[in-house]
């Protein structure tokens, strides 16, 4: 590290320079947990100074669930009455309510002067340039800020009333239990994380985003506020209280796989210290539980994964379930909570050095180039991938394309929220060993002007989880999508370097947000919805929501199949319609309907589908495209496509794209491919995350654009606007909203035939997917029937699939069986090729 790098910030300085800042009253030290203290069998003790929940809500917690507004009013009843508790507003949600959080801790914390100590303390502890000696004095007489939230899915309640009952309990209580937590740590409790769901009985929030999956993008604002507050009081501890199906309780030891960039103190936390103290309670008061299966710590978009690789927490996910009674639900909610906190109160000296450690750690192996090998923690699975044996220094994002300049800095400002420094190449830069993403590495020079950024760094293992090129998946089971790549998701062209490089850089100041909106006239444009109850319709249709409400800022119309019979395409000039179930919808719109879109679309109108609205174009004749269902295994992946640059789609994308794909319908096409997938057998062909059988991908179009009569369809094969964070593919969308129309082609012939295919199509909501080598076929279907399970089978490849349904569009964690089939299939001897939960 050269001289200049190594200035230290003004609060360090300033820290080092007064130590006696440092040195705090003795009432303010931490408080020495009393060893004879039960934090469960201590019988409460209340000053009285606090209303109890009934004075204030009319009913104890428990009892039934509290709305969003009882929830802030109770949070408020706390920190207007105890001396002990802050609180304020995170955020606020698409429907106006706000985030309330509450601060806990001991009362000479609580003022701004205190907060602020436990602010700068915990920044020196994740600064890796902070002298040993300073950090030392930190972690003897600081206190580590831990996080408890709950209610992420709006119908997962019960979260937030235990989450109310430790905060009441922290603000009053005076026993040697409270005390012990108060003495030694910093409590910040976020009762509900999505309050219009909650109001609304919905997993999803009002836009249908599932919140537990939009960590690192941070597209709603209920994310984005609860980050930027996390980064402000960056958590050794973060617990996120959901619900499952059934009467048990799951805390971890999570299930593999385990995203390798996992630092192991933090691991040894969530199974040995949170997870022994849990076991251990739980056993003693006879209560159901398990571990080490469903829940992974894989994909880094979860509310435990990304604390644990972003602030090095312990991130841990608890699943109480549903069918139990409510108070029961709440009171095991409490109980892992109140053990956790206690635990980390009894082990507040450890938990800083260790944290301080990852840190530390973190920054000599960003700095030696070393990336974290794959691990299994639940024999006996097996490594799946290795990561490459290859060292990993820097980072680079190039900036040498106009047309992409705000999908580059939208990366930086994303890394630079979560505490990442980004420099910017002064001169150009020489770089032996240039890895372009999915390309060779090969000597490169890169230009001025190019974004660095190193690894070594505290955030090391962010830096890593966010830019890199494969997730390299080590077990082939899927609770989520293998694929997250920034630079990939934004169709932006970088690379790393193994090098020890001596640029010549400049740290980039603070990126604004991108302002939103779009250039040229907006289009009359109408939103068919496929269906009102499929949770796949709600998402898609609510992830173009709000890219069009809040980014494009493109007003629109919404439809459904309803009044598009009723004749409420009039006016309309693009019609966008999102994924949801074709056949259903095809049945709603009736011969009026289907009459009513066909006569649209060749007079003139523009339809925009993908998915469920590409199948529905299908078998209403709008295009010439034959598709098929997959016979891969693809559960959420990235692929290389090639763009045609004289498409009118491509403005601004460039010749290749990334683009997301999921157990996608295959698409052929003669005609009007805009966007195609490479030869397998190609330079071009790359994949990040996992594919079994990927290359029957191999020459099928991703995107058609086709003339219908006057009119045009342009297709996707896979959802281009993936979790309002594929940002690459979205532009693809953009230019079909926006753009003109191609040059004049001859229409296509041999609709009677895509029509014919595509009827014969099914059609699954939420599947189950798992997939298995013949010799194993006899034995996994035995387990799909012990389970209860009804499917379809297909044989492809060397690779027996079965697809089993999900009529009522059950998540796992809500599904009675799902969540058990990983396990079941490893009882019986079966070494799957994959297995991919909804």
């Amino acid at each position: 590290m050269r001289a200049r790098e190594l200035a230290l910030p003004a609060v360090l300085a300033a820290s080092l320079a007064v130590p006696a800042a440092l040195a705090a009253p003795a009432s303010a030290q931490p408080a020495a947990p009393a060893a004879a203290c039960d934090p469960t069998r201590t019988a409460p003790v209340y000053r009285g100074e606090v209303p109890a929940p009934e004075q204030v809500l009319g009913f104890e917690l428990g009892e039934r669930p509290v709305s969003a507004a009882e929830s802030d009013a109770y949070l408020e009843a706390v920190a207007a009455k105890s001396d002990r508790v802050v609180s304020g507003t995170l955020a606020t949600t698409a429907q106006g309510r706000p985030l309330k959080y509450a601060i806990a801790g001991r009362p000479e914390l609580m003022s701004k002067a205190g907060l602020a100590r436990v602010r700068r303390e915990a920044g020196l502890l994740r600064d890796p340039r902070t002298p040993a000696a300073l950090a030392r004095r930190i972690t003897e007489r600081g206190v580590p800020i831990l996080w408890i939230s709950g209610n992420v899915h709006g119908d997962e309640p019960s979260g937030t009333d235990a989450a109310l009952r430790v905060l009441r309990d922290l603000g009053d209580r005076t026993d040697c239990a409270a005390t012990a937590i108060l003495g030694n740590a910093l409590v910040v409790v976020l009762p509900t994380q999505n309050p219009d769901g909650r109001e609304l009985n919905t997993r999803q929030n009002a836009y249908g985003f599932d919140m537990n999956r939009d960590w690192f993008a941070r597209t709603q604002p209920e994310t984005d506020g609860k980050l930027a507050m996390l980064n402000q009081y960056p958590p050794a501890l973060y617990i996120d209280a959901h619900e499952m199906g059934g009467t048990s309780y799951f805390f971890p030891p999570n299930a593999d796989p385990i995203y390798h960039e996992t630092p192991e103190q933090a691991v040894g936390w969530i199974n040995d210290l949170y997870g022994a103290a849990m076991a251990a309670e739980f056993t003693r008061q006879g209560i159901d539980f398990f571990n080490r299966d469903v829940y992974d710590l894989f994909y880094q978009g979860y509310g435990d994964s990304v604390p644990t690789s972003a602030f090095h927490a312990a991130g841990m996910t608890f699943e109480k379930g549903d069918g139990s009674p409510y108070p029961e639900r709440v009171e095991e909610q409490y109980l892992t909570q109140w053990v956790s906190l206690s635990a980390a109160a009894r082990n507040r000296h450890r938990i800083l050095t260790e944290w301080r450690q990852m840190t530390v750690d973190a920054y000599r192996q960003g700095e030696a180039g070393t990336l974290e090998p794959n691990r299994i923690y639940n024999p006996p699975n097996q490594i799946d991938r290795p990561v490459p044996d290859r060292k990993v220094r820097e980072y680079f994002l190039r900036d040498d394309a106009p047309a992409k300049r705000a999908e580059v800095r939208l990366i930086v400002r994303r890394l630079q929220r979560m505490g990442v420094r980004v420099d910017r190449l002064v001169r150009p830069l020489d770089v032996p060993d240039f890895k372009a993403y999915g390309r060779p590495a090969a000597r490169t020079v890169l230009p001025a002007g190019t974004f660095r950024i190193s690894m070594a760094q505290g955030q090391k293992h962010w830096i890593q989880a966010m830019l890199n090129e494969d997730s390299y998946t080590p077990f082939p089971y899927f609770y989520d999508v293998t694929a997250w790549s920034l630079p990939l998701l934004g169709n932006v062209s970088g690379g790393s370097s193994g090098a020890v490089l001596r640029p010549r850089a400049v740290r980039v100041p603070a990126v604004p947000a991108p302002r939103p909106g779009h250039d040229g006239k907006a289009p009359k444009l109408g939103v068919l919805q496929l269906s009102a109850t499929s949770s796949s319709a709600r998402q898609s249709t609510g992830w173009l929501r709000h890219r069009l409400d809040r980014e494009w800022r493109l007003p629109f119309t919404p439809l459904t199949p309803a009044d598009v019979a009723a004749g409420r395409l009039s006016g309309v000039e693009v019609l966008i319609t999102p994924d949801g179930p074709a056949s259903s919808a095809y049945t709603a719109l009736g011969d009026a309907g289907r009459a009513a879109l066909q006569r649209w679309t060749r007079d003139g109108g523009r339809y925009i589908g993908w998915q469920g609205g590409t199948q529905l174009a299908a078998r209403l004749g709008l295009t010439t495209a034959t598709l098929a269902e997959p016979t891969s295994d693809i559960p959420g992946t990235l692929f290389r496509v090639k763009v045609d640059g004289s498409s009118p789609l491509a403005a601004g994308v460039g010749a290749t794209a990334w683009n997301f794909t999921s157990y996608d319908l295959v698409m052929n096409a003669s005609s009007g491919v805009a966007v195609s997938y490479p030869r397998a057998d190609s330079p071009d062909w790359f994949v990040s995350g996992f594919e079994r059988g990927a290359s029957e991908l191999g020459g099928t179009a991703a995107v058609v654009d086709q003339p219908v009569g006057r009119g045009r369809s342009v297709l996707f094969a896979a959802e281009p606007n993936f979790r309002a964070f594929s940002d690459g593919t979205a532009t693809l969308l953009y230019n079909a909203i926006l753009g003109p129309d191609p040059a004049k082609a001859p229409a296509p012939q041999g609709t009677a035939k895509a029509v014919r295919e595509a009827a014969e199509l099914p059609s699954y909501e939420s599947p189950i997917r798992v997939s298995v080598r013949p010799a194993d076929a006899a034995k996994a279907a035995s387990v799909l029937r012990s389970a209860g399970a009804t499917w379809a089978e297909t044989r492809s490849g060397g690779v027996v699939h079965y697809v089993i349904d999900n009529p009522r569009r059950l998540p796992v964690d809500h599904h009675p069986f799902a969540g058990r089939l990983p396990s079941l299939i490893r009882e019986a001897g079966i070494d799957p090729v994959a297995v991919t939960l909804p």
